[in-house]
């Protein structure tokens, strides 16, 4: 069964940084694309940026030039790098594939705020 476990969420002042990671268990990885999604409070969960098996990466209009997806294959890993954070990112950010439909993880809670 695949399992996947996001981490590295927190508060942090507007303007500041954070790292998110995602660790996937359970399933082949090198071959599989990945997506980082957010949810906010009363919305629907969207997507904010995804990486192919290739590393070709794309990003939500409102997230990019800020975050940047990275992976490792090794440690069958996801990453999130978000920089210049502002308020309306405060979400709880999830990872999982982009077309196998994994079961969604618990999240890890980015709260941006003074």
């Amino acid at each position: 069964q695949v399992q996947v476990v996001e981490s590295g969420g927190g508060l942090v002042q507007p303007g500041g940084s954070l790292r998110l990671s995602c660790a996937v268990s359970g399933s082949t990885f090198n071959a599989v694309s990945m997506a980082w999604y957010r949810q906010a409070p009363g919305k629907q969960r969207e997507w904010v940026a995804q990486i192919t098996s290739s590393r070709t990466t794309g990003y939500a209009g409102s997230v990019k030039g800020r975050f940047t997806i990275s992976r490792d294959n090794l440690k069958k890993a996801v990453y999130l790098e978000m920089n210049s954070l502002k308020p309306e990112d405060t979400a709880v950010y999830y990872c999982n594939s982009v077309y196998q439909g994994w079961s969604w993880g618990q999240g890890t809670q980015v709260t941006v705020s003074s």
